[in-house]
């Protein structure tokens, strides 16, 4: 069975589609402006927040290149030149390490600031002269390290070598292959 619709409800119907939907309220320009709007909102807050943040202090670097080196640096021997206390401009007092070593036979002659890491050597043990290890980076072996807060290069006595003759060193012999 077929009913007749009244023609009130075809015109009300083709009115219905004639209509935009209920969804696109505004225009296509209107949308394509409120998401240029958030955009820039969105950018703006983004640039405000990076501006504000807390930047690390010269110090805080500092230390992340000496956990660096010291996780990750190649180690080679050196020697320690000196140790020398000096005042900068702003009347604080720094403690400098110097050290020389040789990377790829390239003679580095390089200092560094010990100021805060005074409670984990002692100055006593320092003795110009003396081997120690030295972490470098690779790549860049300018920058290096003696000291950092988890590792020390320093060596408090010089290595003790087997006398000649000596039971010690017959065993090395006994080890060591024959030169014939």
């Amino acid at each position: 069975m077929t009913e007749a619709i009244p023609a009130v409800f075809l015109a009300w119907d083709q009115k219905k589609a004639e209509s935009p939907s209920p969804m696109t309220i505004l225009s296509k320009s209107a949308w394509e402006a409120a998401a240029g709007l958030a955009l820039v909102a969105t950018l703006t807050v983004g640039a405000v927040v990076f501006l504000r943040r807390k930047r690390p202090t010269d110090e805080e670097l500092e230390q992340l290149r000496r956990k660096l080196l010291s996780q990750t640096g190649r180690l080679v021997d050196g020697m320690l030149l000196d140790v020398r206390e000096m005042e900068i401009e702003d009347g604080r007092i720094l403690t400098m390490l110097e050290y020389k070593y040789r990377s790829s036979g390239v003679d580095y002659e390089c200092s560094q600031d010990i100021t805060t890491l005074l409670d984990v050597v002692d100055l006593t043990e320092m003795r110009a002269g003396f081997p120690c290890s030295v972490r470098y980076q690779t790549g860049h072996p300018q920058n290096s390290i003696v000291i950092a807060e988890g590792w020390s290069g320093l060596r408090t006595t010089l290595p003790v070598f087997p006398k000649p003759g000596g039971r010690a060193h017959k065993d090395l012999e006994r080890l060591s292959p024959d030169r014939n």
